[in-house]
């Protein structure tokens, strides 16, 4: 990497959050700032009895905070978190290349899931039935109750976004009573950690929650099948996805594995409008999303015009420095990850793609990148490409247009733009996705909606405050003679 600078003094040694005590080990995994390479923190490599230890003290732990005290931990958790945006924000670039642009905005989301789960520990959700609906009902009611699960909350969280993908996992938690044990990717382990901190200050008992850092490879599995743990919950790749779905036998499971989300931009679209949404869809947070535009549908009437605008667009995107306020986009996770992105444009391009823009790559850093004249087949196109590469692929007709999206084994979540009702809803009907979004980016949703996919993109089980929510209880049913 050129330029190079000091970012911070000397390493930082940070410690794993077990039931909150600061447990050290003698055993280290290094975290690197992607722009530089500079060591930013070590953090513990965790033993499998670092893990049991976790488990078992989580276990053992029987929650009775009331909807009310969890209220006030998440809404003082939320305070705390952004009234220290600017550090954590810093934090979070330094451990992941994203821009203080990305970062600053993941930190105001992370107060957002707060405030959802708050809310979300308030609500009644019971249900009452009248018995008496048939000619051989009963003068009685059934009535529901959601409880906290018997066992252990297992989270495993990537590292595309440090902070909110664990908070996504963790608030719900909280909101619910449960206890957890989560294992953020030794990627990015430093925002899972700062979170902790701030939950523990906000009044969180320990036991509720520890954070195990360490190397997949050796802990990985204790986290499936520990016999204290009752739901899996990961964020992640779709190979380890389907290795959790194949060993983590008889737990609940809540995967939210990847995407391929195209934008479907028709004949009768805006093409300068589409085109802005298509670039801040496939570049920010340097195109580390699931549901970042990874595929890019334009109507061959409108194609020369739209890959025009795009290119404008993508030629006027800054990267560089991620801790320089000006710049739109950061850095990759590393060097291979970069190295990859490059290899699949490449291998496009000698396929017959034309590169229009970018595919320069300096370590972890790796430019805005469009090219066109893709077709499915090509890797960049039907594999997830997990960056800030822009596919353009173009279609003849709304049954073309349906088809090529549903030609990948993904199904996230997708944006189409156009104004005519009867294609938008033909769309919605038939898009093998999740979700669709009309005039936006694929990843627009609230922070408390239901979000998941279905195929290779997850089991269909929702993701969200409210889904999360209900993923983490068990209902219990009882009837009563009035």
């Amino acid at each position: 990497m050129t330029n190079r600078s000091t970012v911070v003094d000397t390493p930082q040694r940070e410690a794993m959050r077990i039931a909150g005590e600061k447990v050290h080990s003698e055993r280290v995994i290094e975290i690197r700032y992607p722009w530089s390479g500079e060591v930013v923190a070590t953090v513990p490599k965790a033993s499998v009895e670092d893990v049991r230890r976790a488990f078992s003290i989580a276990f053992q732990y029987k929650p009775k905070l009331t909807r009310h005290e969890r209220y006030k931990i998440l809404m003082k958790a939320g305070d705390i978190i952004a009234s220290r945006r600017d550090a954590i924000a810093r934090l979070i670039t330094l451990e992941s290349g994203l821009c203080i642009k990305d970062t600053l905005y993941e930190v105001g989301r992370a107060s957002d899931v707060l405030l959802f789960s708050a809310q979300q520990a308030l609500l009644d959700d019971g249900q009452s039935f009248a018995c008496d609906l048939t000619h051989h009902g009963k003068s009685r009611r059934v009535h529901t109750m959601r409880e906290p699960m018997m066992g252990v909350i297992s989270a495993i969280t990537p590292f595309n976004h440090p902070l909110n993908q664990v908070i996504h996992k963790v608030a719900p938690s909280v909101a619910t009573n449960n206890r957890m044990v989560l294992k953020p990717t030794e990627k990015t382990p430093l925002a899972a950690l700062v979170l902790a901190d701030v939950l523990y200050e906000a009044g969180l008992p320990p036991e509720m929650l520890s954070v195990i850092t360490g190397d997949p490879k050796e802990i990985a599995d204790e986290m499936l099948t520990n016999p204290h743990a009752d739901v899996i919950t990961f964020t992640g790749g779709v190979p380890i996805g389907k290795y959790i779905a194949a060993k983590a036998v008889y737990k609940r499971q809540v995967l939210e594995l990847g995407g391929n989300d195209p934008i479907v931009v028709m004949d009768d679209a805006d093409v300068v409008k589409a085109a802005d949404l298509a670039a801040n869809g496939s570049y920010k947070n340097s195109g580390q999303r699931c549901t970042a535009v990874k595929r890019i549908f334009v109507h061959e009437k409108v194609a020369p015009e739209f890959t025009e605008a795009l290119l404008a667009k993508t030629r006027a995107w800054t990267y560089g420095d991620p801790l320089d306020t000006k710049v739109d986009m950061g850095t990759v996770i590393d060097e291979p990850a970069a190295r990859e992105f490059e290899r699949r444009v490449n291998d496009a391009v000698a396929q017959g793609a034309r590169l229009l823009h970018g595919n320069q790559r300096d370590g972890a850093s790796y430019s805005p990148t469009l090219i066109d004249r893709v077709r499915g087949e090509m890797e960049v196109a039907k594999q997830e490409t997990f960056g800030p590469v822009s596919p353009v692929l173009t279609f003849r007709n709304l049954d073309d247009a349906i088809a090529q999206v549903n030609s990948t084994a993904f199904g996230l979540s997708s944006g189409i733009c156009t104004n005519r009702l009867d294609d938008i809803m033909r769309f919605v009907r038939e898009a093998n996705v999740g979700s669709v979004n009309v005039w936006e980016v694929p990843g627009y949703r609230l922070e408390v909606t239901p979000f998941g996919g279905i195929k290779d993109s997850g089991l269909g089980v929702k993701e969200g405050v409210q889904e999360c929510c209900k993923a983490f209880t068990n209902v219990k049913t009882y009837s009563l003679p009035w």
